[in-house]
């Protein structure tokens, strides 16, 4: 029996992770959930999965919360000590980071230094934190798997492989929606065309970044870190069928791949019974019927998005954090019709251009940039 903690439980990653628990009751039990605001699903995930501890950051729908499980033995809290408190909540065996954007790295160290085993689905807290949260895991001996379904086909291909073999990491791409659209047709790209994701079903934020390509470009400088592999090492190829999730190219000149169905729950179960595995009865992918799997090299110029986050990544110190501190706000934006598709990666660069690259000393100087970037990325989108 692992007991869970899940930190973003209302989110697409989250309800999969309660799925995969509903439906190996024997494996795992939870004990404690947060949420940013989504407390009309908590109250019913409650309810259901009867935790300990629930958490919504705020506080007056936290108070409203308390009343609708008066009754209940469940203790509610809110803001960052409510967050820290799931993350770190006694008997709790593995924490499940599923919450969007940066919020909860002050969580994640916490729980880290609780010598919690992490599950983390938030690739951007790996992005703007890397080197302090690997530091972290070395020094308090904890299991760090990822949910990312690429990151988790990579983390697989490298298990029985010593790192020093490692030469080449290959992530996959569906290629979006947009992947066989013109510069002119994007320019009158709708919301609604945005959010039509031809494979995945995710959370609006991530989906958007899908269709711009940035989300690859974030999981290239999220596997730098997670392997400790140099960017230039790091290649992402169109696979359209997504079966194939992500290779390693090792010294010896093999290729190694993970292949699955396009389920979330299959890397979500790996990264909650690591370093076990348990049976399941999820669909298997069928070659045959699939009958080809192809590749091919994603457009830059098209997609420049992607580009940026190669160059962010080399570029290294506090650029990534700038990096998805004005996506988070581009998009944002775009989700609210305020600015255009193409508009998102023009505001990129243009915060990335204006800010004077310096090093990371601590969590502060991360959450001084990040909001930096944030504040110049607004100005743009109100321009």
């Amino acid at each position: 029996m692992v007991n869970l903690s899940i930190l973003g439980s209302t989110g697409s990653i989250g309800k999969s992770t309660l799925d995969v628990v509903k439906k190996h009751p024997s494996s795992f039990k939870v004990i404690a959930l947060a949420v940013k605001n989504n407390i009309k699903d908590l109250e019913k995930q409650a309810r259901v999965f009867r935790p300990k501890l629930v958490s919504v950051w705020d506080q007056v729908k936290s108070e409203q919360l308390k009343r609708c499980l008066k009754g209940t033995k469940i203790k509610v809290l809110s803001g960052e000590n409510g967050l820290l408190n799931v993350a770190t909540i006694e008997n709790s065996d593995r924490v499940v980071f599923a919450l969007s954007g940066t919020q909860g790295l002050g969580a994640l160290l916490e729980a880290i230094r609780n010598k919690k085993d992490i599950a983390i689905a938030n690739k951007e807290l790996i992005v703007i934190a890397g080197h302090i949260i690997k530091k972290a895991i070395l020094k308090y001996n904890v299991k760090f798997v990822p949910i990312d379904s690429e990151h988790s086909a990579i983390f697989q291909c490298l298990e029985g492989n010593k790192r020093k073999y490692l030469k080449r990491i290959i992530i996959t791409a569906s290629g979006g929606p947009f992947i066989d659209c013109t510069k002119r047709q994007l320019e009158k790209v709708k919301l609604k065309d945005a959010l039509n994701h031809p494979r995945w079903k995710m959370g609006k934020k991530i989906t958007i970044d899908s269709a711009t390509m940035m989300n690859k470009g974030l999981e290239v400088i999220e596997a730098s870190h997670l392997y400790d592999i140099n960017i230039n090492n790091i290649d992402v190829v169109i696979h359209r069928e997504s079966i194939i999730h992500s290779l390693v190219e090792l010294i010896d000149g093999s290729l190694m791949a993970q292949l699955s169905m396009t389920d979330m729950r299959f890397p979500i179960i790996y990264a909650l019974t690591y370093p076990e595995r348990i049976a399941t009865k999820f669909s298997r992918p069928d070659l045959v019927n699939t009958g080809k799997l192809s590749f091919e090299a994603p457009n830059f110029k098209k997609f420049p998005c992607l580009g940026l986050a190669y160059s962010a990544g080399k570029t290294g110190c506090t650029m990534p954090i700038v990096l998805n501190a004005a996506n988070e706000i581009a998009v944002d934006s775009f989700l609210h019709k305020k600015v255009s598709f193409l508009k998102i990666p023009s505001i990129i660069k243009a915060v990335m251009k204006k800010h004077p690259v310096k090093k990371i000393y601590s969590s502060e100087d991360i959450y001084k940039i990040d909001s930096w970037a944030r504040g110049e990325a607004l100005k743009l989108c109100l321009a």
